[in-house]
């Protein structure tokens, strides 16, 4: 059982001469830039300028990052304002501790904002987010990994987590195997990608529903995996605060699901939305793009017998 369990990596800091490179940090990087490419592109599909997502994601990341660190420190304070504790640790975002909800808060916000100023609708560029922001976050949970952090409890399956001495939690015997959690949300993110890609493919979705499908899918998964885990949390009622802010955030979920299905709004931008300086996409159906016809020849000369009178009377 034992010869099958998943190691933690021997080391997640590297040094390219002062500097110190941490997996956790490159792993998020790499997460959050293939999310805004893929979300872009997935935007360009649905009608709408790449150039406005690259804009809101501008202020969207750092804002969602921001979000997550602040949610983390709100709803596990001990470590940092108990007793013992060291505040200025709260900073120290790349030792882990970014919570989603505070990041889709954030970022929710900021886009808000930018898109009100743009004058540009949101639902399109938050259904266009939901495929790669659950993908980023598949990926996302490998930090944890490197980390050896957020595992769930002791487990004797022969997948189990196997972590070092220095990151054993008090109270288990060195060798102990621990629910790689960080697998789980991983493989079950993946299956949701694939829900929300039927999803948008074969059903007729209305602005806003895909993303609220993302919110579903996200914490169903998020309610079980968390209530694996073993690290320091409140506890309201017997649960994690972050069971109850998953289950919560479903509700909300499928409210809004409910009410976009009852709106009109669809889920592509129309291209009379787009502002005059907006550059149409390149996904044109061949049914949009604008036909010659048999009279327009393009830079074929142009026989006397057709020109204006005007220009035969001039002549």
């Amino acid at each position: 059982m034992r010869a099958l369990a998943l190691p933690s990596p021997s080391n997640g800091v590297w040094h390219l001469g002062p500097i110190p490179i941490r997996a956790y940090g490159l792993i998020i990087a790499c997460a959050i830039l293939i999310s805004v490419y893929w979300s872009a592109r997935r935007y360009q599909k649905r009608g709408g300028d790449p150039d406005l997502f690259y804009d809101v994601a501008l202020w969207a990341v750092p804002a969602g990052i921001v979000g997550a660190r602040v949610y983390h420190v709100i709803t596990s304070p001990d470590a940092y304002f108990g007793q013992g504790g060291k505040p200025l640790m709260a900073f120290a975002i790349w030792n882990g501790g970014l919570g989603i909800w505070g990041a889709v808060a954030g970022g929710a916000l900021a886009a808000w904002l930018v898109v009100r100023h743009r004058g540009q609708r949101l639902g399109p560029i938050a259904d266009s987010l939901a495929v790669p922001l659950l993908a980023a976050q598949a990926l996302g949970r490998w930090g944890n990994w490197f980390n050896q952090e957020l595992f769930g409890a002791p487990t004797t399956l022969p997948w189990g987590l196997s972590i070092d001495n220095a990151h054993l939690p008090s109270g288990y015997a060195p060798g102990t195997l621990f629910h790689p959690t960080f697998l789980y949300e991983c493989l079950w993110n993946l299956a949701g990608v694939a829900v929300l890609l039927l999803i948008d493919r074969r059903i007729r979705v209305k602005s806003g529903q895909l993303f609220a499908s993302y919110i579903m899918v996200y914490t169903l998964g998020r309610v079980w995996i968390e209530m694996l885990r073993i690290d320091d949390a409140h506890h309201f009622l017997g649960l994690r605060i972050n069971v109850w802010t998953s289950i919560v955030v479903f509700l909300l979920g499928l409210l809004t699901f409910f009410i976009a299905g009852r709106r009109s709004a669809s889920t592509r931008v129309d291209p009379a939305e787009l502002p005059a300086t907006s550059h149409p996409t390149d996904n044109q159906d061949e049914d949009s793009a604008p036909r010659k016809s048999d009279g327009d020849k393009g830079d074929s000369p142009i026989s006397p017998e057709s020109r204006p009178v005007e220009e035969t009377e001039a002549r």
